[in-house]
């Protein structure tokens, strides 16, 4: 299995000066191939759109010299020997860059990102999805080095020698845990973060055998339902009953963001003072990415030690959810108030939350550990009771609803998160979306298993009467 292990790195001052040429020959050669892919868009695309919904390329009244073809990743690729055989000049700055002096990998991966870049821009991944429009770096943080370029001289115990390809000296790097034992590296990504540098090695480890999903068949043992819940402290409920809390961290950091983010506005472009608050700046803002990191980590590693090998997640519609409400006008076309004040803390909360990166790494985590997450659809799941067919849940202020037939009390999140779990297992009703009515069901036959889930809550949450004070 491909993995990823992220080390903090220590080059000396020689090789920092190294590095961060590269990364300056690596930004301008990608704006210079994002540039050209412009170039050639504007200069052969008309405004013919085929009823597919492309558009047309045709032959422009240029002089036969200037037609040229559609560049891709093999022809640009093809022009960085020439580009090495002499200095380059940038042209704005005036300053001068030597090709050669950056391995030969590292520069098609450039290319390589450049192509991905635009082709998601054109075409859409494999999705159909089309991603916006490519901008123009103005800092480029991560280098790719293959195998082929780098030898593990030294491995001693807490630390890592490596020698790359055109870099003076060995690149040290911390071990803060130990490599797998009988590994291949693949490659290695050195990237320049707010506060130094980092190396990603790609392993080949064969210690993790090979996971397919297919082989797990989920029943009502075996799996769990995970509710994605964005109310005060909790984060995710599941269907065994229990509540895991969140971390907000950039709610709970937002306030000194703010101060520092004034400060830096207020000092002179340029200054010395403006750039370190800029980077006191990078730094808060990246203790909050990083917290939000780990929280994810350890809630997927919390999920993954309950021994359950299918989880059900909700198939948010993430981007809709955090998207501006439309705008309101009167008969005159004065602007009405929509909403969107409230809706922007909401829509604060849901980046804070972030669970589309906490979807990501509970996916690898779990494949690790030899379990499955699917997304299934979450419609009428918050709404219905899990072991009736009735909607009582019809407004979002309802969180919990007591029924007197059964005699407890019903929490909304861990109700819905039962129902997503109903939905993988393929128990669900369904539910006809214009009548709201119930065409087929089959809740009788969890009935009893979500009435044990609902009363155990319940019993947990009792105070034995002698221990009453």
């Amino acid at each position: 299995m491909i993995l990823n292990y992220q080390y903090r790195c220590y080059p000396e001052t020689p090789q920092k000066s190294q590095l961060n040429d590269w990364l300056r020959i690596c930004q301008y050669w990608y704006n210079v191939q994002i540039g050209d892919r412009f170039s050639w868009w504007e200069e052969n695309r008309s405004n013919y759109i085929a009823p597919s919904g492309d558009f047309c390329y045709i032959s422009c009244s240029l002089p036969p010299l200037k037609l040229r073809d559609k560049p891709n990743f093999y022809s640009q690729k093809k022009l960085l020997p020439e580009k090495k055989k002499d200095l380059t000049i940038v042209r704005h700055s005036g300053e001068i860059l030597e090709f050669s002096v950056v391995p030969s990998q590292t520069l098609q991966d450039v290319s390589k990102r450049a192509d991905l870049a635009f082709d998601r821009y054109i075409k859409g991944d494999v999705n159909g999805n089309r991603s916006g429009k490519p901008r123009f770096k103005n800092r480029y943080r991560t280098l790719r080095v293959e195998a082929q370029a780098i030898k593990i001289k030294r491995i001693e115990k807490n630390w890592l020698y490596l020698q790359v390809s055109k870099l003076d000296g060995w690149l040290k790097v911390r071990l803060h845990r130990p490599l797998p034992q009988g590994f291949s590296l693949k490659n290695i990504l050195i990237t320049k973060k707010a506060d130094g540098w980092y190396c990603t090695l790609c392993l080949d480890d064969p210690s993790v055998p090979h996971f397919t999903p297919d082989e797990i068949t989920p029943n009502w043992d075996n799996s769990m339902g995970l509710d994605a819940v964005l109310y005060e402290d909790d984060y995710l409920a599941t269907s065994e009953g229990e509540k895991l809390p969140s971390v907000k961290s950039f709610r709970k950091n937002q306030k000194q963001l703010a101060k520092i983010s004034k400060r830096k506005n207020a000092k002179k472009k340029g200054s010395k003072a403006r750039r370190k608050l800029a980077k006191r700046e990078c730094r808060k803002h990246q203790q909050i990415a990083r917290a939000r990191k780990d929280h994810a980590y350890k809630t997927a590693h919390t999920l993954v030690s309950s021994d359950k090998k299918v989880f059900f997640v909700e198939n948010l519609n993430l981007k809709g959810l955090s998207k501006r409400n439309k705008t309101k006008k009167d008969h005159q076309g004065n602007y009405l108030p929509n909403g969107q004040s409230a809706k922007s803390g909401l829509n604060k909360s849901w980046a804070d939350a972030s669970f589309g990166q906490f979807f990501d790494i509970f996916s690898y985590i779990a494949e690790k550990a030899g379990a499955v997450v699917k997304k299934v659809n979450p419609a009428y799941t918050s709404q219905l009771l899990s072991y009736r067919d009735e909607i009582v849940f019809t407004d979002c202020s309802i969180r919990k609803y007591y029924d007197a037939i059964e005699q407890i009390v019903v929490d909304r999140d861990i109700n819905s998160a039962i129902n997503l779990k109903r939905v993988g297992l393929e128990l669900f009703p369904t539910i006809n979306r214009r009548s709201g009515k119930i065409t087929k069901s089959s809740t009788e036959s969890t009935t009893k298993e979500v009435l044990a889930v609902l009363k155990g809550i319940l019993e947990a949450n009792t105070v034995p009467s002698g221990q009453c004070g």
